[in-house]
């Protein structure tokens, strides 16, 4: 069963919170998750006044890499699972009911 994120330390929690304040960074050609853009993390750390930014950036960190992982082994999946199923359907063979 997953941990909630209350169960965490609060160091934690709130680095999943500011975490989420940040947008997605998506490759536009291939659809690609680039993970988050971390151009405002400095206005997030000074609004919720974080005082240990090294620590939560840290934590912060390492959560992306993790969903940057996933996302990137999910969309693998997904490549494989489409091209299989265009080989499958590309090889059909067509037979016509031909009396004459």
């Amino acid at each position: 069963m997953p941990l909630e994120t209350s169960e965490f330390p609060d160091e934690i929690q709130v680095a999943f919170l500011i975490f989420g304040y940040l947008s997605d960074r998506w490759d536009g050609m291939s659809g690609t998750y680039m993970g988050k853009d971390w151009s405002t993390i400095n206005d997030l750390f000074n609004l919720f006044e974080i005082e240990d930014k090294k620590t939560l950036l840290y934590f912060m960190k390492i959560w992306e890499s993790i969903i940057v992982t996933n996302k990137s082994e999910e969309q693998e999946r997904k490549r494989k699972a489409d091209e299989r199923k265009r080989q499958h359907s590309s090889g059909k063979t067509y037979t016509h009911n031909v009396q004459g």
